[in-house]
């Protein structure tokens, strides 16, 4: 799968829009920042996995400086939420779904460019989780949070399915589209399942877990 294919760029470009309206309404939710914190936040969470994808594959520039688009979506975003901030306080919902939408579609997206770049099967499934799952953990940073793949047994795991199915997919020769469709669903519905019944990964016994959902 070729990275400028139009398969990919759709999925990163809808994952970013998703992560940046996710991270500008966590900055007015959560932090409650102005509008300089709000934008530069939901960028941060739309741009960060993508930029450390990249990077781990030496595709410099990265995307983020070689393709406007993806600036534009991202700030786009971010004003978007920024304008519907008087609703931030009934926003917790939608937050969530965000998160879960972008955690998808970068984790497909991620393991697409992976396998673009010919990579091993669990090095572009790595880069797909790591794609899903940077952005959201630099935003919680930011926000003083520990981040939820840190603390959510249902974070990174539905990263990990979405990212395997496209990869199997891809070496079964099923095309990219059909895999992606499939690995991006499977990924959001464990994750809002995760979400809806508060399942985690067993933690130490006799201890209890922290809530890291946004």
């Amino acid at each position: 799968m070729n990275s400028t294919s139009p398969t990919f760029l759709v999925l990163d470009l809808a994952g970013t829009f998703a992560f940046a309206l996710n991270g500008a309404w966590t900055a007015m939710r959560v932090a409650r920042l102005d509008i300089v914190g709000v934008v530069t936040l939901g960028m941060m969470t739309a741009l960060g996995g993508g930029f450390i994808r990249d990077t781990i594959l030496d595709a410099l520039p990265p995307a983020t400086f070689s393709d406007w688009r993806y600036l534009a979506v991202a700030a786009a975003g971010a004003l978007v939420a920024f304008v519907s901030g008087q609703f931030a306080d009934k926003l917790a919902t939608p937050i969530l779904v965000l998160d879960a939408l972008g955690l998808s579609l970068f984790a497909v997206s991620g393991a697409l460019k992976g396998v673009g770049f010919q990579v091993g099967v669990a090095q572009a499934v790595i880069l797909g989780v790591i794609t899903a799952v940077g952005g959201g953990s630099l935003r919680d940073v930011l926000i003083r949070q520990i981040p939820a793949v840190l603390t959510s047994g249902l974070y990174a795991i539905p990263a990990v399915v979405g990212a395997l199915v496209v990869v199997a997919g891809t070496q079964m020769g099923v095309a990219a589209l059909p895999s992606a469709i499939v690995g991006a669903a499977l990924c959001f519905a464990i994750r809002m399942a995760g979400v809806h019944f508060g399942v985690n990964a067993p933690g130490p016994i006799g201890r209890g877990r922290a809530n890291a959902d946004p």
